[in-house]
């Protein structure tokens, strides 16, 4: 193929990625922007492999290998796991990074490659480890294989700060020398490191960590990109670790917490305080909370982790559309940080076709609580903790939250008292104006709907 069309293609494919990414920032374009991005890299692999000589039956047995398990995992996948399976791809991504590099560095003779080329191996195949193992701990932590609270020893810090030392020496020796010996072993320390970072970190920070391992993940790539000279994946690789990084400040920013008290702050899960400490939880039932959302003129729902756990959306949509029938406007507040990665709610909600205009983010949801006359939370619980706002002792201090003790009435849906990820009492839950509906969420509005039949 002539290399100046092969250079427009690549400048195409990159226009696709942008345009994509664009897209994703929103819901309601966010299925066109997939779509866009999936197209430009499609075309990105194809005008990559003309004129390579490889054999296009083996490309072709390989494209329908990954689309025939891929297919089967977004198939079998429930929502509840999704964030599992995220960050399972941010972990093959790295993973195959750090083995194009690899391959590569085993192919050359690495006494005859450019300085910056051993260096962008370097740089990939450890990000790629890195980013690798980190992934598979998040998954089992997600998973609940390893449990979300934070796993700490005495002296991680110091051991974690050698490790990265190693790492960064070993790199270091590998570029002066060119040698294979630290190449690998560094490689190989690096794989090390990935557990060691994520192991301490608990599962109310899993959010954050989906998005950092994400960002790592394009910046494996990126340096892939250099280490074989294609102009595609350098773009493909710096989009994602860009828009990776500024995500995981948002995230960070959502929860009033820096990356490093994340990394190293091994929060979550150390500091309950037993149910009830705070006072006595009123209790209601079905009944009296279907007569409180029929006779109200705004009724906004919460939803958190619980409702993906009880898979109890198409129960949630089924009860709001009801009520719209009755002429109540039903809003939806969303946290930043609702669920176990970023967008989660909002994943839950349009299975469900849930209008996107009636998504709220933080700020819009605080705005017009004044005026709500009930607030439904379904499964949420620390991202509307009033002691982030009034408790100045509390873990979550400063952290912004949806302030739903300010609506007329708060109804919570939850099966018990029990702390979310961030292992801390909820004082909500004893507040004058909060009913607790104690259920199964999907159980709960499933029998909300039938008491609204009666009202």
């Amino acid at each position: 193929m002539n290399e100046n069309l092969r250079a427009l293609l690549y400048l195409l494919a990159a226009v696709a990625f942008i345009v994509g990414l664009k897209r994703l920032s929103s819901p309601r374009t966010a299925r066109a922007g997939n779509i866009i991005g999936a197209l430009g890299m499609l075309l990105a692999v194809v005008v990559t492999l003309i004129g390579t000589g490889v054999s296009w039956w083996v490309v072709a047995a390989g494209i329908a290998a990954g689309a025939a398990v891929g297919t089967a995992a977004a198939l079998r996948v429930k929502m509840t796991a999704m964030p599992q399976m995220v960050a399972l791809f941010n972990g093959f991504g790295g993973l195959a990074s750090a083995l194009v590099a690899g391959a590569e560095y085993l192919r050359s003779d690495p006494a005859a490659l450019p300085i910056e080329t051993i260096t962008s191996m370097v740089l990939s195949v450890v990000i790629g480890a890195v980013t690798f193992t980190g992934s598979v701990i998040a998954f089992a932590k997600l998973q609940e294989i390893l449990g979300g609270a934070p796993l700490t020893y005495r002296g991680q810090r110091p051991v974690n700060l050698a490790v990265a030392a190693t790492i960064i020496g070993l790199g270091a020796w590998a570029v002066a020398t060119s040698l294979a010996l630290p190449f690998w072993v560094a490689g190989a320390v690096a794989l090390g490191l990935g557990v060691l970072i994520v192991l301490p970190i608990g599962g109310a920070d899993m959010p954050v960590v989906i998005t950092l391992l994400n960002s790592l993940s394009g910046l494996a790539a990126a340096a892939t990109g250099f280490v074989i000279s294609n102009s595609a994946l350098i773009i493909a690789g710096a989009l994602v670790g860009a828009s990776g990084v500024i995500l995981t400040n948002l995230m960070c920013r959502a929860m009033n917490r820096s990356l490093g008290h994340v990394l190293f702050g091994a929060f979550g899960g150390t500091v309950a305080v037993a149910a009830g400490a705070a006072g006595s939880a009123r209790a209601t039932s079905a009944d009296d909370v279907a007569i409180a959302l029929a006779y109200s003129s705004q009724v906004m729902v919460v939803p958190g982790y619980g409702l993906a756990v009880a898979q109890a959306q198409h129960a949630l949509r089924a009860l709001t559309a009801d009520l719209e029938r009755r002429g109540v406007r039903v809003v939806y507040g969303i946290h930043p940080v609702a669920g176990r990665m970023p967008g989660h709610m909002n994943v839950l909600l349009a299975e469900v076709d849930v209008p996107y205009d009636q998504l709220l983010d933080l700020e819009q949801s605080n705005a017009v609580m004044d005026r709500t006359d009930v607030v439904l939370v379904v499964g949420a619980n620390d991202v509307v903790n009033p002691a982030a706002r009034d408790d100045r002792t509390s873990p979550i201090y400063g952290m912004p939250i949806i302030e739903v003790d300010r609506a007329r009435s708060t109804v919570v849906i939850k099966r018990s008292l029990a702390s979310g990820f961030a292992g801390i009492d909820n004082p909500l839950f004893y507040k004058d104006g909060t009913a607790m509906l104690f259920a199964d969420a999907k159980k709960a509005l499933t029998d909300l709907l039938g008491a609204m039949a009666l009202v």
